[in-house]
């Protein structure tokens, strides 16, 4: 090995060590304080109710570990968003997992906690997983009330879901193990069938202080709203458990005797270990996201026996098509090459690049996958397409096109790794998270942006100094100095892959190592839902 691979090995080494502590610190939710005080009262935490409920040994992944990182530091911040999310197997059967973190604010919902919560519902439809919440929440934070009840994607948008898949035939199990008021109340009633814990559980639309104050009554919350109550009087939840881990066994009981499911019938055959050592990728991947390096190395590292069948190899070279096996599953890989390669006509492409004859190229490749079943991963380390006169005239818009068609219109799965590079245009024709990929990931390398920090600088500066002399001001070096290096720090905080696992826009930044692991239990997930449409691409320029 070459002194910079070392270099690079040392550098990625590091960044999944910060990635490790900061997810070991968003593992403690609201801190060990309240994690005691939490206990003092006979429960669980959400993530050691997850534990239990969960095949021991088993995999699993989380969704939005780092949502809402760094965000709503005004009110004390919300690790996690205020609620844990994981896929993992219940007596061997995949399934879906919200809930609640009691020790974030009451387990109360901020507007990243409702995104979040309708993501993990996206993928339960979306793969007709089933899903089990459990609750364990004080309602709507309501300092933030406007940025979370009204709209859309808001609060209200999770009881309809809770609708759309009880008519879809999905399974959906409520176990309420704290508070759970107002709204909220809807979600477990709404789901197939719910779970009290007696003593520590509650459920109303009103609680004590509120009934007191509208209609005069005074009554206490356990009479008002406990297990009692709901499962001997009103009828509205189903059992009655003595504490977490007796309704969390209940929950395993449950699901134990769910049928099987209809498949997609995507294929799969035994699995192998890549034949390239997969901790290589430390290596390989440069410090540098400038910097050239071959992503057929990656791919090696990634699939079945280190086996890539490529596509159209001669072609169009600066994106990787091509069929491989990772986990068992089949798969058609689209990749961004990010080295500098050389047409047939003795014309250099810059790697990382998309050029009319990659975009041409993965259309098709596309399509044939979509023809074949079989489901697509995308591996992007992108700066966007190519510009320029030549390109134009080309028809670079054209058959870029093409290629943002065929991803949309794909109906096989599709999953995204973030490697490094993810600017402009780029990120959408390689399935970025507009795109509806069933999973997307980065790795701690990634940069997600309209453009580079320092490309949009450059830009930036060239306006700032047109405005300026139309003023008949002058652009002083000072001038250009300050506002270049203001431009280049707020750009580089938000092409963090921090920033954007935050906001959702990835559902996880993940240690390298894991990629195939993310990638299989999403397709697995994704043979759940059989395609029910047919792929067509619709009206393209020719």
């Amino acid at each position: 090995m070459d002194i910079n691979f070392n270099k690079n090995e040392d550098y990625n080494k590091l960044l999944v060590s910060d990635l490790i502590k900061r997810y070991t610190k968003v593992k403690l939710g609201g801190g060990k304080k309240r994690i005691e005080k939490h206990h003092e009262k006979g429960k669980m935490t959400a993530r050691e109710r997850i534990d239990y409920l969960l095949d021991k040994g088993s995999k699993c992944i989380e969704i939005g570990a780092f949502a809402g990182e760094d965000m709503y530091v005004e009110h004390g911040g919300c690790p996690s968003a205020g609620v844990v999310v994981k896929i993992g197997y219940v007596k061997g059967k995949q399934c879906i997992v919200v809930a609640n973190d009691a020790t974030v604010k009451a387990g109360a919902w901020f507007p990243i906690t409702a995104k979040k919560n309708l993501r993990a519902q996206e993928i339960a439809i979306e793969n007709r997983l089933p899903i089990i919440y459990l609750v364990d929440s004080a309602g709507v934070y309501l300092p933030m009330q406007d940025e979370i009840f009204p709209d859309k994607e808001h609060f209200g948008r999770i009881f309809r879901n809770n609708a759309v898949m009880s008519s879809m035939g999905i399974t959906q199990i409520s176990a309420i193990m704290g508070s759970c008021v107002a709204g909220g109340a809807y979600l477990p009633v709404m789901s197939d069938e719910a779970i009290i814990v007696d003593k520590t559980g509650s459920i109303f639309l009103a609680g004590s202080y509120l009934v007191k104050a509208a209609i005069g009554e005074s009554i206490d919350n356990e009479t008002l709203g406990g297990a009692t109550t709901h499962c001997e009087i009103s009828g509205v939840t189903d059992y009655k458990a003595k504490d977490d881990a007796d309704a969390l066994d209940t929950i395993k009981n449950i699901i134990d005797k769910i049928g099987d499911f209809d498949k997609a019938g995507f294929n799969r055959i035994k699995r192998l270990k890549p034949k390239e050592n997969p901790k290589e990728i430390y290596g390989i991947l440069p410090k540098s996201r400038a910097d050239q390096y071959d992503m057929m190395e990656i791919i090696k590292r990634l699939v079945d026996g280190s086996e890539f069948e490529e596509y159209k190899a001669g072609f169009g070279k600066t994106l990787i098509t091509g069929y491989a096996r990772i986990d068992g599953w089949a798969v058609g890989i689209v990749a961004n090459q990010r080295k500098v390669v050389k047409t047939k006509k003795g014309e250099m492409q810059f790697g990382g690049v998309i050029y009319s004859d990659s975009a041409v190229k993965a259309t098709r490749f596309i399509a044939n996958c979509n023809q074949k079943k079989i489901p697509l991963v995308f591996l992007q380390d992108v700066t966007g397409f190519m510009v320029g006169s030549k390109s134009e005239h080309g028809g670079i818009i054209k058959d870029g096109a093409k290629m943002v068609s065929a991803v949309s219109n794909s109906v096989v799965p599709k999953f995204t790794i973030i490697i490094g590079n993810s600017y402009g245009a780029g990120n959408y024709a390689m399935c970025g998270k507009a795109y509806d990929p069933r999973l997307i990931v980065a790795w701690p390398s990634a940069e997600l942006a309209v453009m580079g920090g320092n490309t949009a600088a450059k830009v930036l500066l060239q306006i700032e100094k047109a405005s300026l002399e139309k003023k008949g001001e002058k652009f002083t070096k000072e001038i250009e100095e300050a506002l270049h290096k203001k431009i280049t720090s707020r750009y580089d905080t938000q092409m963090s892959p921090y920033y954007a696992a935050a906001r959702l826009w990835t559902d996880a930044i993940i240690d390298p190592i894991d990629t195939r692991t993310w990638i299989s239990m999403g397709i697995e997930a994704a043979n759940h839902a059989p395609i029910e449409k047919p792929f067509n691409l619709g009206v393209i320029q020719v």
